[in-house]
């Protein structure tokens, strides 16, 4: 897969993994299926979320290349954005609340 960067040079990528495809469709799914159980079209949705339909459509298809931002005004859109944060705050998890009282490095060098 080649992207091209902004200024026009192709940008090469690694594949995507499968576990990676996979979870794209499951989030395309939940985000078709948020938005039928409160009654909004495709249309509805994607206006509400400051897309086109198009966007959308590839978003519930699973495309894996639809931007972070696009889902995140897409949850938002749903109500849906702050349980996600939420879900993802380490400190919410045992890991995060054992190492709570560690200073956290400012990077990780590999």
């Amino acid at each position: 897969m080649v992207l091209t960067a902004i200024i026009g040079a192709p940008v090469a990528t690694r594949p995507l993994s499968l576990r990676v495809r996979r979870s794209a469709a499951q989030l395309g799914e939940h985000v078709s299926t948020w938005r039928k159980l409160q009654g909004l079209t495709a249309e509805q949705l994607a206006e509400r979320a400051g897309i086109n339909r198009g966007t959308l459509r590839r978003l519930e298809h699973g495309d894996p290349a639809v931007g972070s931002g696009v889902l995140l005004s897409v949850l938002r859109a749903l109500g849906q954005l702050d349980r996600v944060v939420e879900a993802l705050d380490p400190y919410e998890t045992d890991l995060g609340r054992a190492r709570a009282d560690e200073s956290l490095p400012q990077r990780v060098r590999r």
